[in-house]
């Protein structure tokens, strides 16, 4: 059976934790493929809530096996913290269940303290990062000086490469950035105390993967973040570091294109984002708060990781297509469909007005994007509560032509919508 990939489709933020938790439960493997703790993912079962940062969603299943790919960066203090987390409420995060890929890249404190220098630096100018790390560490990743989780597997060459690196990083801290250094035997003897609880987890990852596809099994990917945080083809520079869309998947968890027949787009009813950077659609009065939340409710547009309030605002069709396009999109999960619901009429954006002509693209181009003026289509909105609904006939008419309107109008079809937090709150359209 082919490789389904799962991509979000705007800023991050989608509910793809919610479609992976729902998909999984006829997979094999899900694997997470780029990223690190900066991305979060809600899983909404019953009464218990599960916010999971860098162990994929498909944990919740007793059958499924997760895999942290080797795109993916792993800061080992968060990771044994989720798995603890996990164990304690029942889930079992044995080696068998959860597997971590030995070309994975590590994060160290050493690459927490450069994010937190250079942000500070920026000033005003900051991109708004999570501080977690991810950066600095797909630096070094380029840069071909990074730690690799196959360190784990040897204590003597871990606690030396660490030593090493944090003194290369403590030479910058205090020469460049005017920082307190990091004590380098300190953090190498952590980090030994890190791979006596992970080593038996080490895999190979692609190996693994391809064993699982070629006997017909199941393979969810599961992405972090959203197409436009992608680092080629986001709102560059404010994006993540890593590669959240299909490309990302295949070179990040060494499965070939041959291998997938799915990729999943998912996408809010409207829109949302955290951090700096232009934003069409934004909204900043009542109809923010409408969107948004209180905070009160883990549905609630405040982010997984940060708890920072997200910006909101109206959907963005120019977005979905440039989306739709770059991951190749063979469907569309439409998430939060039921904050929509008690509005009497719904903007959603179908094109920008730049520079006094009509363009119905999304430029990724900051300067450009910064210029662009959203052009609105009013769609009527629906009084009914739609969290109770399983079917598509029982969704109200003018909540049915949005989601009409939506798939005809960003290229793709509609799979999936989701009408509220839980695992069961998910209507197959026809």
């Amino acid at each position: 059976m082919p490789m389904t990939i799962i991509i979000g489709a705007q800023w991050g933020d989608e509910g793809k934790g919610h479609i992976t938790d729902r998909l999984a439960q006829d997979a094999a493997i899900v694997a997470r493929y780029s990223g690190g703790d900066n991305a979060g993912h809600t899983v909404t079962i019953g009464r218990e809530v599960f916010k999971l940062h860098l162990i994929p969603s498909g944990i919740i299943h007793p059958g499924v096996v997760c895999l942290v790919g080797n795109g993916a960066v792993v800061n080992p203090a968060v990771m044994l913290r989720e798995m603890d987390a996990l164990a304690a409420r029942g889930v079992s995060v044995a080696p068998a269940r959860l597997k971590l890929s030995d070309g994975a890249h590590l994060i160290t404190p050493a690459h927490i303290a450069m994010d937190k220098a250079h942000e500070k630096q920026r000033g005003g100018a900051a991109i708004g990062t999570t501080l977690r790390g991810i950066g600095p560490v797909y630096t070094d990743k380029a840069r071909r000086i990074g730690l690799r989780a196959a360190l784990l597997a040897d204590e003597e060459a871990l606690a030396e490469a660490v030593q090493a690196h944090v003194a290369a990083k403590n030479e910058v801290l205090v020469k460049v950035y005017g920082e307190e250094p990091l004590d380098a035997h300190a953090v190498a003897a952590e980090y030994v105390g890190y791979a006596r609880r992970l080593a038996p987890h080490l895999v190979d990852g692609p190996l693994l993967l391809d064993e699982a596809l070629q006997q017909g099994q199941m393979v969810l990917a599961e992405g972090a973040q959203g197409t436009l945080l992608d680092i080629d083809h986001g709102t560059y520079p404010f994006v993540t570091s890593s590669s959240p869309t299909a490309g990302g998947a295949i070179t990040g968890l060494g499965v070939g294109p041959r291998l997938v027949d799915r990729v999943i787009g998912v996408a809010k009813a409207f829109t949302s984002r955290v951090g700096g950077g232009p934003f069409p659609t934004e909204l900043s009065d009542d109809a923010a708060v409408r969107l948004r939340g209180t905070g009160e409710n883990p549905w609630d547009e405040y982010g997984t990781t940060t708890g920072r309030p997200r910006r909101v605002g109206w959907l963005d069709l120019p977005m979905l297509r440039h989306a739709r396009r770059v991951n190749s999109l063979s469907e569309w999960v439409l998430t939060k469909l039921d904050i929509l619901s008690g509005l009497p009429e719904i903007p959603v954006c179908v094109g920008y007005e730049l520079d006094g002509r009509r363009v119905d693209s999304f430029p990724t181009d900051l300067p450009t994007l910064a210029r662009c003026r959203p052009l609105y289509e009013r769609l009527p909105g629906w009084a009914e509560d739609i969290m109770g609904a399983r079917r598509p006939d029982e969704l109200p008419d003018n909540a049915r032509r949005y989601v009409d309107f939506v798939a005809k109008e960003s290229g793709a079809p509609v799979g999936y919508v989701s009408v509220g937090p839980g695992r069961e709150q998910f209507i197959v359209m026809e």
